[in-house]
């Protein structure tokens, strides 16, 4: 078995380049060195990952935690006992880490202590160091995905495209690799849609107005309701149905009435449909978002939230039908054949205009309905798994942005107690470090406050006499008025007048935004502004 302090080795290796060529080269020929065993843990690991997307377990271990866990250490002299133990393999740290996350009830806090102190007993400084950016998901060392991909690409000698396109359809860089490195490059092209495995779902651009999409595709457009709900992939082989949230987690068991109404009302052996649920209130109208997310994290009782919290099921695309892909049929073709499995019902509101008048007032109609805004498609577009870009676009009125909370400041005056002005980031895909792009405490209830404060509290990494620096983890939509440039935040943009408008349980932080997405929000501003010569 591979020691973990050939990781750790690689680790720094890793910092010690920015060209990512060389970043790559180091992960493939590391990956080539390890058992399958080790593969796929190895990958997480060095991602500062301890679970793939599609794995429920949590590992829950806060800076407090560590700090205790440091402290006892510091206080206790080292057990000879583990000191006479072997050096630590990548497998050991998977169990540790494991055992970790599968420990719950009375006695939980003790013994994740224990087995914190032996991990890290058993490990150097420099291990315990990587250790520590592990759990915490702050590597710093510029690997993010799209790096690992491209060592994997190169690895097997498979082409990155080719692997980009297998990545998606597994939607677990870890199982990728193993697949690269165990069963080869001709496994690895083989990789494709899968029943019972969820695939990453497409993703939609941003634009402005109805007028921005009308241009773009010159002709007739497709729009659907956006609707203001939770987006689900449904996958159904014969009586079996599975239910997949948009972060790929199994939500069959708290949505029963959406497995029913799939193994009742869909007439196909097997299909993968791609849709959203939205809980709905008196006269169908649609419930705030939060009280969906209840209904997504029930496994208890669910009869009675059912009642609570009923759900309505949109659907609008079809990428797996009787055993054939559609993923490269045109959506146009795709919608037909979803119509006519599902005789015409649960499919989204949309229509088919080359009219901006009318399309202008079908916008209204889904805000008057209570939906966030419309979806436009062109009715060519194949479906792309993972892939954000102008084959689809969303039409919200409002400006929001997806950012990840990275820290919280001590409030004052009545916020006196509560950690209130939080430090909003978006992701850089090409190093997975967080950026700052704005502050804010506006938008939430003096309750929100406090349980926001618990929260963070149970994330943090570290913290100074006003700020406290948290794993990141916690999502928030943001509507701003502008963005501007900054030269005081590393992102080098700041958000004007930022608000939370709501938090995206449905999303991890490695879906939030961008610094690329902002830099394009930036400048199609200046489509309709002056720009600055600074700017």
């Amino acid at each position: 078995m591979t020691e973990f302090s050939k990781l750790v080795e690689l680790c720094v290796k890793l910092e010690g380049t920015n060209k990512k060529n060389e970043k790559s080269q180091f992960i493939g020929e590391f990956l080539n060195t390890l058992i399958e065993e080790e593969i796929a843990t190895a990958v997480l690991l060095i991602l500062g990952k301890i679970f793939s997307s599609t794995d429920s377990r949590t590992l829950n271990v806060s800076g407090a935690t560590i700090n205790r866990v440091m402290k006892r250490i510091a206080d206790e002299k080292e057990s000879s006992e583990l000191e006479d133990r072997p050096p630590l393999s990548i497998i050991d740290v998977h169990k540790y880490f494991a055992e970790i996350a599968s420990t719950s009830g009375k006695g939980s806090r003790k013994r994740i202590d224990d087995l914190l102190t032996e991990l890290f007993i058993l490990s150097n400084p420099q291990e315990v160091e990587y250790l520590m950016k592990m759990i915490a998901g702050e590597m710093r060392h510029g690997v993010a995905d799209g790096v690992m991909i491209k060592a994997i690409s190169e690895a097997v000698d498979a082409g990155l495209r080719k692997t980009q396109r297998a990545a998606m359809f597994l939607g677990d860089i870890g199982e990728l690799a193993r697949i690269a490195i165990v069963e080869g490059k001709e496994a690895l092209l083989a990789v494709d849609l899968r029943l019972m495995g969820a695939v990453e779902p497409m993703l939609a651009q941003l634009a402005k107005s109805v007028d921005e999409v009308f241009a773009e595709y010159s002709g007739k457009t497709v729009l659907e309701y956006k609707y203001d709900g939770a987006r689900v992939q449904i996958h159904k082989n014969g009586d079996e149905v599975a239910v997949f949230s948009r972060q790929r987690s199994d939500v069959t068991g708290s949505l029963p009435e959406i497995v029913e109404l799939t193994r009742n009302s869909i007439s196909a052996d097997t299909a993968i449909l791609d849709g959203e649920v939205v809980a709905v209130g008196e006269g169908d109208k649609p419930m705030p978002f939060q009280e969906l997310m209840r209904r997504f994290k029930r496994v208890h009782e669910i009869e009675s939230v059912m009642k609570e919290v009923p759900v309505k099921l949109y659907l609008f695309d079809l990428i797996y039908l009787n055993g054939e892909s559609l993923i490269d049929s045109p959506y146009q073709q795709r919608w037909g054949m979803l119509k006519e499995i599902s005789g015409g019902n649960f499919m989204a509101e949309r229509i088919i205009t080359e009219d901006p008048a009318e399309a202008k007032a079908f916008l209204q109609s889904a805000m008057d309905s209570g939906h966030e805004g419309l979806m436009a498609k062109s009715l060519t577009s194949n479906y792309a798994p993972g892939a954000r870009g102008k084959k689809w676009f969303k039409i919200k009125p409002s400006e929001t942005l997806d950012v990840v909370i990275i820290a919280g400041e001590w409030g004052h005056g009545r916020r006196q107690g509560w950690l209130s002005n939080y430090h909003l980031a978006v992701r850089n895909e090409e190093t997975g470090e967080y950026m700052l792009v704005g502050k804010t405490f506006k938008g939430l209830t003096d309750q929100q406050f406090l349980e926001m404060t618990e929260r963070l509290q149970s994330l943090k990494i570290s913290e100074d006499d006003a700020t406290v620096y948290v794993k990141p983890h916690i999502v928030a939509e943001i509507a701003y008025n502008e963005i501007q440039k900054s030269p005081h935040y590393k992102s080098g943009y700041a958000l004007r007048f930022a608000r939370i408008t709501g938090f995206r349980e449905d999303k991890s932080p490695e879906q939030a935004d961008t610094i690329s997405q902002l830099e394009k929000l930036y400048l199609k501003q200046f489509e309709r502004k002056a720009k600055a010569g600074w700017s």
